[in-house]
């Protein structure tokens, strides 16, 4: 296997983990915030969270960036509901694992609040938890959990993906 995303709410280490990821295991990561359009990132920043038809385009884009790379990649996404999921994944033509990177709203809470600057602000965060649809049966991959320390979340995350590779 060499697909994976990096999935959670907005503060859960998607990035920080992700490029802990790439330099441990040799992997591309991309950070899928990066693949927005301006006027999702415009929107997000009023405080207004994306509907489904501001994330399909988004979404199809991390997809076909999964499956253009010829080796492992890494990709950080939201990706909370499993239609989503399942719009990345229709764009590649082998297995996508799912790493949930997850943990109690209050942790997550003083993450976003304590990220001056980001786009996306705190008050998003409600919105993504009432979207968010853990993993189901019959989806690759695994839950973390962030509220752990970072070290051991990474360590966690690269076991997982060394476990898949192939």
């Amino acid at each position: 296997m060499r697909c994976y995303v990096l999935m959670g709410v907005s503060g859960c280490g998607k990035s920080s983990v992700g490029i802990a990821l790439s330099a441990a295991c040799n992997v591309t990561f991309v950070d899928g915030d990066d693949l927005h359009p301006k006027c999702n990132i415009d929107k997000m920043a009023r405080g207004t969270p994306l509907d489904d038809a501001d994330r399909a385009p988004w979404l199809a884009d991390v997809g076909r960036l999964i499956a253009k790379y010829d080796g492992a990649v890494v990709v950080g996404c939201s990706a909370l509901k499993r239609r989503y999921r399942d719009w990345i994944r229709e764009e590649v033509d082998e297995p996508v694992h799912f790493l949930h990177l997850d943990a109690p709203k209050d942790v997550l809470s003083q993450r976003v609040a304590s990220r001056p600057g980001h786009f996306m602000p705190p008050s998003l965060l409600d919105s993504q938890f009432a979207t968010l649809e853990r993993l189901e049966a019959g989806e690759w991959g695994s839950e973390i959990d962030i509220a752990r320390p970072y070290d051991e979340v990474v360590a966690q995350s690269e076991e997982y993906v060394r476990g898949t590779m192939i």
